[in-house]
Formats: structure tokens, sequence, C-alpha cells
């Protein structure tokens, strides 16, 4: 479908016919190390079976504890699911490839914080459940904003006029869209590294005063 539309329309959102190719499966390897789909962390588990108490009674910092696990597990995910559909790509479609060492740098840099604001997201996700007791609802409208805004559906750039300058500065694409475009060569590697960085340290920060916010109070399901 996206061979067939870029051949139909070449150049489209600045993209040629192999980088639409090359987008698509650079954001199915994002899938697993970013966790889209929503999920990958134990907190909303251990909420309900109480032993989030334990964790908000331990020395260690609930939030860095479960990034460094969030990171452990995302850096397994991108070289067992990440890597192979993107060879897969390579050899029956073609892909492209960074030009040079400062371009793969640059993408491995914007993809490591594109972790990170993942992980920011999905913990204040996960953090909902200490007030709302079930994290089903707060998932699903996750996930749908995940998937559209972030750019794994189609790239941000074919969005027109305010909406598309609009999903452009949302965190969703830091995620997915930009470390996508560095890796393409089609973005600035200061100026989007630095946006990146800018939303995971809102993320993170948020993500504290959740935290400090679950110490004086937080419903606990079980235990």
């Amino acid at each position: 479908m996206l061979i067939a539309l870029w051949q139909a329309r070449p150049g489209l959102a600045g993209y040629d016919v192999i980088d639409a190719v090359t987008f698509c499966f650079i954001t199915q390897a994002f899938i697993g190390p970013m966790q889209l789909f929503g999920g990958g962390l134990g907190i909303p588990e251990r909420i309900r079976s109480g032993d989030i108490a334990l964790d908000l009674v331990r020395p260690a910092s609930l939030q860095l504890w479960t990034l460094a696990e969030d990171l452990g597990r995302a850096a397994y995910l991108f070289l067992v699911r990440g890597i192979p559909p993107m060879l897969i790509g390579a050899v029956v479609f073609g892909i492209t490839v960074p030009a040079g060492l400062g371009q793969w740098l640059a993408f491995l840099a914007g993809f490591a914080v594109a972790v990170v604001v993942s992980f920011g997201w999905r913990y204040l996700v996960a953090l909902s459940v200490c007030w709302l007791l079930d994290d089903r609802g707060v998932a699903v409208v996750s996930m749908l904003l995940t998937t559209f805004f972030s750019g794994m559906l189609v790239p941000l750039h074919l969005f027109p006029g305010w909406f598309g300058d609009l999903v452009m500065v949302m965190p969703w694409a830091a995620m997915v869209q930009l470390p996508t475009d560095l890796y393409l060569g089609k973005a600035p590697v200061l100026e989007t590294l630095a946006f990146q960085a800018l939303w995971a340290a809102i993320l993170l920060a948020l993500g504290a005063l959740a935290t400090m916010a679950i110490r004086h109070k937080v419903v606990i399901q079980g235990g």
C-alpha cells in the first residue's frame, strides 16, 4: 500500500518510495522496545497485589528503579524484536541506510531518548491505577493516542495545516516520528534531540510528582 501510494504521489511528505518503506520497517522495529501498544511496566499488577506498599518504603526510587528495568527490557527487545524486521525489510524491499557514522549516532541517540519518553508516558498511565483502581480504560486511551499521534500508522508529515503542526509538538511524536526522521536524515539533529529531551524531562518530572503523591495516599487492592 505504501509503495502504491508513493508511486502515485512521488515526494509525498518529503519522502520517496524507499524512504516510505524504510519508515514502515523502522516503526515496526520500535513497537517492542517502546511498548507502543502500552504496558511493559509491572506497576498496575503490584498495586492490585499490594506489593506497591513495599516498593514505596524501599530506599530506592520507584521511578528510577522502574526506568532501569524498562531500559533493560527495551535494549533486549530492540535486539530480538527490532532488528530482525529491519533486516527482513532490507532483504525483501530494500531500505535506506544512514549515510555515515554521524547519522547513525544521531539515530541511536534519538532512539534512546524516545525510549525514555515512552517510559515517562507509560509510567504516568501505570500510576493512574493508584486512583482509578483499573487501568484498562486508561490503557486503551493511551494506546489509541500513541498509535495515532506517534507516527506509527503513517508519517505525521501527512497531516495538513495546523493539525500537522500540533501533532509534531506532542510527546508522542518524540517516540516514533522524530527518531525515524533522524534515521532518514530528514530532521535537524540538535533541535530534534533537544525537543525529545524536553519531553523526556517533562514526563519524568510529572512522574516524580505523581510518585510523591501516591506516597501520601494510595488505594491498595490486595495483599
